[in-house]
């Protein structure tokens, strides 16, 4: 999958404290320190698989454009993020369940795809925080599972800069426009905020 824009949701785990450079965001486990991620977009889909950090959010710190989040093990992740997502971010409560969505690009660096808060909508409904026109594919889950290589019918909506969709199906997936990608992502409902998007 290709990152959408330069800058776009690039995490990178930190000790603690916001010190990694702008745009850069993120949490961690370890206490060496993290490498900066070079300023490009991101690379194309290698396989990596998606993972997902649940919790409750914590504080958000617009100065430095951060977000920290308790995770359900107890430990503190920060994540930094461009301006206008912690904005979106700010209007959240502290102590909502959060949900972030990565991909670990390397061992100090991850690329978020989304930031989810169950149970503050109706349904499941995603916001485009990109800064690109992109395209969100759903589909029904295969036995339980989301992400298998014949997802059934898919159902595809454009959302605009700034803009909107709801999610019928059980599972989705984001991409840049003229791209594809297979709906691996499991639906819930909630607000879940579109930072960067993959084939």
């Amino acid at each position: 999958m290709s990152g959408l824009k330069a800058g776009c949701g690039v995490a990178v785990l930190v000790v603690g404290i916001f010190g990694a450079a702008p745009r850069r965001a993120a949490a961690q486990a370890d206490p060496a320190p993290a490498s900066p991620a070079a300023a490009s977009p991101a690379p194309a889909d290698t396989g990596r698989p998606q993972k997902s950090v649940y919790g409750t959010l914590l504080s958000v710190d617009k100065p430095l454009n951060g977000v920290i989040m308790k995770t359900k093990e107890g430990k503190r992740m920060a994540w930094r993020f461009e301006r206008a997502v912690v904005e979106e971010l700010a209007k959240f409560r502290i102590g909502d369940p959060m949900i972030v969505i990565y991909r670990q690009i390397a061992s100090n660096e991850k690329r978020v795809t989304a930031v989810a808060f169950p149970g503050t909508a109706a349904t499941p409904i995603y916001v485009n925080m990109t800064g690109s026109r992109i395209l969100v594919r759903s589909s029904a889950a295969v036995d339980g599972r989301c992400g298998t290589p014949e997802p059934g019918p898919i159902s595809e909506s454009t959302i605009p800069i700034g803009g909107m969709a709801e999610v019928n199906e059980g599972c989705w997936c984001c991409a840049v426009l003229g791209e594809s990608c297979t709906p691996g992502n499991k639906s819930g409902n909630g607000r879940a905020l579109l930072v960067q998007c993959f084939k």
